[in-house]
């Protein structure tokens, strides 16, 4: 069993993946980072390295190279691994933004094949 997280360079995606740091070592499972398959395998990796080494600690941390959709990578690492729970982070919306929740993160809410922690900041 594990817990996946995306990677992202945003509020959310930073708040995200301490909460799902908390949560793995909380569980004593491992995470699985998926970055993001825009950028270059290599800096995407060296990222995710440093930035998990200096959250992680005792935490069993993989990092997977994402394709660019993020919601795809996470509900395919999801099954594939079968993980305990996804992790993705949310931004506070306006009265009008919060009629939408957004398209990654309702396609991750409603595809999920385990329970979604949604984070909001």
């Amino acid at each position: 069993m594990t817990i996946v997280v995306g990677q992202l360079a945003t509020p959310e995606g930073q708040e995200a993946l301490s909460s799902a740091v908390r949560e793995a070592r909380e569980r004593n499972v491992p995470l699985v980072v998926v970055t993001n398959g825009k950028r270059p395998e290599d800096e995407c990796r060296a990222e995710s390295d440093e930035l998990v080494s200096s959250l992680a600690g005792d935490v069993d941390v993989r990092v997977e190279h994402g394709t660019g959709d993020l919601a795809e990578d996470l509900i395919r690492t999801a099954t594939s691994t079968g993980a305990d729970l996804i992790v993705i982070g949310l931004r506070k919306r306006s009265p009008v933004g919060k009629l939408i929740l957004g398209a990654g993160a309702q396609r991750i809410l409603v595809e999920a094949p385990c329970p979604v922690l949604a984070v909001k900041v």
